[in-house]
């Protein structure tokens, strides 16, 4: 296998599975939709793939070789996703606040 390949392997294989889960995001809740939502989406998005890579290079650096080849794919493939599942989780929850405050500005 390629280095290249080896090296962003996990970021290859979740994709399909980033793709899912930032459509969702993307689309719900649909309303409010206040002006700045979609670059705030589009920057929660970015950054939690750029954590993903941040985490998948350096999981693959400080892995040690002795537990066997596959052990840095795992283990980057673990870090990777609980970074990227941590910045989705923090930009969700800091946006339903947002919104939330947007949502009573309307009514009121």
């Amino acid at each position: 296998m390629a280095p290249l390949v080896q090296l962003n392997l996990a970021l290859i294989l979740f994709l399909p599975w980033f793709l899912v889960v930032g459509t969702l995001f993307w689309l719900f809740p649909r309303t409010p939709r206040p002006r700045g939502r979609a670059l705030f989406d589009a920057m929660a998005l970015l950054a939690s793939v750029l954590a993903f890579l941040v985490a998948i290079h350096w999981a693959h650096a400080i892995a040690d070789p002795a537990y066997g080849p596959m052990w840095r794919q795992v283990l980057a493939t673990a870090v990777g996703y609980g970074a990227y599942l941590a910045v989705m989780a923090a930009a969700f929850l800091w946006r339903r606040r947002w919104l939330r405050g947007v949502a009573r500005e309307v009514a009121t």
